[in-house]
């Protein structure tokens, strides 16, 4: 059993395989209860600058991407041993860092990242390039390459998933990469960057840079010798993202943005309970802090009572409490900001006339951290602000409708398009309803299912661009066509 007492943090950059200061540091406190974690790298744009350069030498030099697909295999799959090995300092620092429990960032995060490296570890050598049907005088070939540096910004709610989703599809490609992790949650990123040096990975081919996003981000997007800019994050700053990539170098820009996500249940829905459960549990998981949450719950006016009794009995159990303890589910918001942010959005549906239902308030206030309760509000139309903007925290807002068509209506009317789901067990209604929402992942029958092999990303302005499956080795390759002119003698 790893102890807290046995965490040694290190909140220092790390750059071409040796940690760096910085010029300044910024004072890095856990959500859970207030304690001092880190001194952590306030990264500007020296340092990323810095990291940039040395990203390109080890890019140029060929020390990574020149190795054969199977040797950067072989290393990437001992990186993801490596988090495996470390799991449990992995998970504690991550919910210390971020708040989530322990439990699921032990289940959850440390294995899905550990799964990712290993599965683009795997499939780098098992993908083959193309040879175009040409006339007999020529041979061309269609080959992928490495794009480069790779700038990468992800998000503080998932911050070992979603950097594992970014680099490792990049890194198994042969590019070299400069990662800035939230402000809010450094310390895993930091402590990968390592792991991957004892893996094998060269120095300089993964950097990892903390700072703030106008500090630090804004010179990685804006940098002329990165490449490609990859981000998970809001789309207030995403859209700011690739107006950067295109003032500078023109450099690839792939964003992952925010949702809105409907959970459509009709009155033919084959098991109530399970889509109650489902409901309730994605909504609420990692304390409402998911791009793809179901936070629109849109229920067929005939059963929108029975469903809501048994939502409500179901709130007990995700009553927020030390993400610490093994059997907590829901633990803290990731700091005083969010907490905020949740509470006027939770004091906003009040005023436009929402009902609330369940929850509502700020508890645990004297542990030190930002905790929430689970909160339902019915009565909701899609006009209002806790329907059409992302809250980030563990609200969810009740629709009705009376027929298939209105439930689309409602469900398309928004900005985003991530993530949606179908409760029916009419399969003509299914395949209808799902191929009308605008969404990049449709659900029926059950949600969050995921894997791996699947890729994950939306339409609108929930993004551009594809994490996770073998599409995503198209965000981080450039194809090139090589002719070569053949004379035969025969």
């Amino acid at each position: 059993m790893f102890n807290i007492s046995d965490l040694k943090l290190d909140g220092r950059a790390l750059i071409n395989g040796k940690r760096v200061q910085g010029g300044a540091v910024f004072t890095k406190t856990s959500p859970v209860d207030g304690r001092v974690l880190a001194e952590v790298t306030r990264g500007g744009e020296a340092e990323i600058d810095l990291a940039v350069q040395a990203a390109r030498a080890a890019f140029d030099d060929a020390r990574w991407r020149g190795l054969p697909p199977a040797q950067r295999k072989r290393v990437m799959v001992k990186f993801a041993d490596q988090l495996l090995a470390h799991a449990d300092e992995l998970a504690l620092t991550e919910t210390l860092d971020m708040g989530k429990p322990v439990r699921y960032a032990r289940a959850v995060d440390v294995n899905s990242a550990a799964n990712c490296i290993r599965w683009y570890g795997e499939a780098v050598d098992k993908i083959y390039d193309e040879i175009a049907p040409t006339g007999s005088q020529s041979l061309a070939l269609i080959t992928r390459e490495p794009v480069g540096v790779v700038g990468v910004i992800v998000p503080w709610n998932y911050p070992m998933i979603m950097a594992a989703w970014k680099i490792a599809p990049a890194l198994a490609a042969g590019n070299s990469i400069v990662l800035k992790p939230s402000e809010k949650s450094p310390l895993t990123a930091l402590r990968l960057a390592e792991l991957a040096l004892e893996a094998g990975i060269p120095p300089g081919v993964f950097n990892v840079v903390p700072g703030f996003g106008l500090e630090a981000g804004e010179p990685l997007a804006l940098h002329m010798d990165v490449d490609c800019i990859a981000f998970t994050g809001s789309t207030k700053v995403g859209k700011r993202i690739h107006v950067m990539a295109g003032l500078s170098n023109l450099k690839r820009a792939w964003t992952e943005l925010g949702g809105k996500s409907p959970n459509i249940v009709f009155a033919d829905c084959p098991d109530l309970d399970r889509a109650v459960e489902a409901a309730m549990g994605s909504v609420f998981f990692n304390q409402g802090e998911s791009c793809n949450a179901p936070s629109r719950l849109l229920v067929e006016a005939s059963i929108k009572d029975a469903f809501l009794e048994k939502a409500l009995a179901l709130v007990p159990r995700y009553a927020p409490a030390n993400p610490l303890l093994p059997d907590t589910i829901m633990g803290a918001l990731v700091d005083k900001t969010q907490m905020d942010t949740v509470l006027g959005y939770i004091a906003a549906g009040q005023q436009d006339g929402a009902k609330l239902i369940a929850g509502g308030a700020q508890v645990m206030g004297d542990s030190g951290g930002f905790y929430v309760q689970p909160t339902i509000f019915d009565g909701v139309t899609n006009r209002m602000r806790i329907a059409q903007e992302e809250i980030f925290g563990p609200v969810l807002s009740v629709l009705s409708f009376t027929d298939a068509a209105e439930a689309v209506r409602i469900a398309n009317d928004s900005i985003y398009g991530l993530q949606a789901a179908v409760w029916t067990r009419d399969i003509n209604k299914a395949h209808g309803v799902a191929r009308a929402l605008k969404a990049g992942t449709v659900h029926v029958n059950q949600y969050d299912e995921d894997d791996i092999t699947v890729p994950f990303g939306g339409v609108k302005q929930s993004g551009v661009g594809r994490d996770k499956s073998l599409h995503a080795f198209d965000k981080y390759t450039e194809l090139k066509t090589t002719w070569i002119r053949i004379d035969s003698p025969l």
